[in-house]
């Protein structure tokens, strides 16, 4: 069997910054609201006008990291996109980067994840290389957030948190088995899934139903998030899954040499780190300048992480995830 490894990164942020204060001119809030309780302070929207979508942002940071892995186009075997942002409600945004990229007419996967999505990617693309099916996969992860919150004082406390963004890696097939993706590690609990979800539209509220009653007060099709029940869970399940790849491999807590998290809330983030004793060089954190990209911010926090240095030959590097399902899982690597 074969092992797969990550060859190529990288990752397209819109330019457009909003700041906290930028958000407090919107709606009833303020910095230190926002900065104490995510830590961020702020994000990237994408402007008014921009050519910027899911899929294009995926596409940008698709085509730097098929370049740094030393491949073209033509070595790509297979697609996994990661959004809960797609630009239609179907097709998904996979088949649109194979045409904006100009690719063979290749496999493409979308995978609905949430938070965890890049993970849950990186999983299926680790199992298609290893069985010898496929040798070069590209995973994306992407979100447009920004055109779907409610930018009003009744959506302050979710649409805070959200930014836009894109992530890549390419994954690509290697013999040596004492390195690259060592496991991953997939968990769902579909009980708590209406505690952080987009209801609308929905097999209960569906297009006649939505043309029916044009209602410009339905809060269906906004964010609805239970924070404090979702920040008590992924304080358990980030831990557990964290501990499982770590076991499933022999290795402890004092062998991780960079943690990156989902970066969906600093709180977490510094809650995980500190039940595990990372010191803050273990632990890669950029939620302050980006905000929670959901499928994208492991992709992009790791690519930032790499462009840096922060990651060296042999390093172990864990990757893990909580969100919306709910979802959770773990990627253990030896670079």
């Amino acid at each position: 069997m074969y092992n797969s490894k990550i060859t190529g990164l990288g990752f397209y942020v819109p330019d457009n910054i909003v700041t906290n204060d930028d958000l407090s001119k919107m709606m009833d809030t303020n910095d230190e609201w926002i900065q104490e309780r995510t830590g961020i302070k702020e994000r990237r929207w994408i402007p008014e006008g921009s050519e910027d979508t899911s899929a294009v942002m995926g596409a940008k940071a698709a085509r730097i990291a098929i370049e740094r892995a030393g491949l073209t186009k033509d070595d790509i075997d297979f697609i996994v996109f990661a959004t809960l942002s797609p630009d239609y409600y179907f097709p998904g945004c996979g088949v649109q980067l194979q045409e904006m990229l100009n690719m063979r007419t290749i496999g493409a996967l979308d995978v609905r994840n949430q938070c965890s999505g890049f993970v849950y990617a990186i999983s299926i693309a680790d199992q298609f290389i290893k069985t010898g099916m496929y040798k070069n996969v590209l995973v994306v992860g992407s979100e447009f957030h920004s055109g779907g919150l409610d930018k009003t004082d009744r959506g302050r406390g979710v649409t805070v948190i959200f930014g836009d963004g894109a992530g890549a890696a390419v994954l690509s097939r290697t013999e040596d088995n004492n390195k690259g993706i060592l496991s991953t590690h997939l968990h769902s609990e579909g009980k708590h899934a209406e505690e952080l979800i987009v209801s609308a539209p929905s097999i209960k509220h569906w297009v006649p139903e939505i043309l029916a009653a044009n209602d410009e007060n339905d809060e269906s099709y906004f964010p609805y998030m239970n924070g404090t029940f979702v920040f008590k869970h992924a304080i358990v399940r980030f831990s557990e899954v964290i501990i499982e790849g770590l076991e499933a491999n022999n290795l402890t807590a004092s062998d991780i040499n960079l943690f990156i998290p989902h970066q969906a809330n600093l709180r977490i983030s510094q809650f995980v780190q500190k039940k595990f004793r990372l010191r803050d060089d273990q632990v890669y954190n950029n939620i302050m300048e980006y905000g929670n990209t959901t499928a994208a911010s492991i992709a992009i926090a790791l690519t930032e992480a790499w462009e840096k240095g922060e990651i060296k030959d042999n390093d172990i590097v864990v990757l893990a995830a909580f969100g919306s399902g709910f979802t959770w899982g773990s990627v253990i690597i030896r670079w």
